[in-house]
């Protein structure tokens, strides 16, 4: 069984890095705690004990994602849940015996550090990172 304990972090697309910046940065208070180089298009803000990822959709992680967020597009990439510790490979096992569709896991960055992670899909196709604490 599987227990979750928190949201680790979400990841938004954006087309408008500057006022998404602005917006969760400047006026909810959350700080910029990593920045990854602007080709690869990740910066990272604090939420209290989770992460906002804002990937821009022109950069290398962008455009992963397919086309720009509108009305009828898609904005969330993803989002992380942690939970309680467990591993990989018994999460893996655990999840395609249950007909869960399983992704990559690797070693990631959330919200308390690198650590390991699983992406799978949910029944809708969402995609949801699994992440036991790091260490």
């Amino acid at each position: 069984m599987i227990k979750i304990r928190g949201l680790d972090h979400v990841v938004l697309r954006t087309t408008q890095l500057p006022q998404m910046l602005h917006f969760y940065g400047d006026l909810l208070g959350c700080p910029v705690e990593r920045e990854m180089p602007p080709a690869m298009g990740l910066t990272q803000l604090r939420a209290g004990s989770a992460l906002i990822d804002l990937v821009t959709v022109d950069s290398e992680l962008g455009r992963m994602g397919g086309g720009a967020p509108q009305q009828q597009g898609r904005n969330v990439d993803h989002f992380c849940l942690q939970v309680e510790p467990i591993a990989i490979d018994a999460l893996r096992d655990y999840l395609t015996q249950a007909g869960v569709a399983c992704l990559e896991d690797g070693e990631r960055y959330g919200s308390d550090g690198f650590g390991l992670s699983l992406y799978v899909l949910d029944p809708e196709g969402n995609t949801v990172e699994l992440r036991p604490p790091a260490g």
